[in-house]
């Protein structure tokens, strides 16, 4: 069946995307569930067998996990929720300390070529994931950039029983 719309119209369609859809492997569903029920703050939406979706709606997001045989970290650097201030950067870490995650902070960084304010957390496959604002940006080109060449270390921060 063809649709009824040409191509010269789809080409000139403006599309309102809803939310941005992120799906990671996880080795072990349940300990992601948990994690991402503390950072996030969210029940899942759906829970299957070796499947769980969160619907975040701030920032929005379709978060999909997908329980698989996972080795290494694969390709992923990290993952990010870019917020409005300093202020807001610890409002994250706040509520990722209260639901008893631990983070690690960079303030005042030069990474990725702008200044910026960060609180990290781990999930347990190892995924960083980073609360930041950018206080200055497109800074001049320097040697490294965010541990571009250095090994970095994917050992998660928080411990699950």
């Amino acid at each position: 069946m063809e649709s009824k719309i040409d191509a010269s119209e789809n080409r000139s369609r403006t599309v309102n995307a809803l939310k941005a859809h992120l799906s990671l492997n996880v080795r072990n569903l349940e300990q992601s569930i948990w994690f991402y029920r503390k950072m996030l703050g969210i029940e899942p939406s759906k829970v299957r067998t070796s499947y769980a979706k969160f619907d975040v709606q701030n920032p929005p997001l379709n978060l999909a996990l997908n329980e698989v045989p996972v080795t290494g970290n694969g390709a992923l650097s990290h993952l990010g929720i870019q917020v409005g201030s300093t202020e807001d950067v610890l409002a994250m870490k706040q509520k990722w300390n209260d639901a008893g995650l631990s983070t690690h902070d960079e303030m005042q960084t030069n990474c990725c070529y702008a200044v910026s304010d960060k609180t990290w957390v781990h999930d347990p496959d190892g995924n960083e994931w980073e609360a930041f604002v950018v206080l200055e940006d497109n800074l001049a080109e320097s040697s490294a950039c965010c541990g571009v060449g250095e090994e970095t270390s994917a050992v998660p921060l928080i411990q699950i029983s």
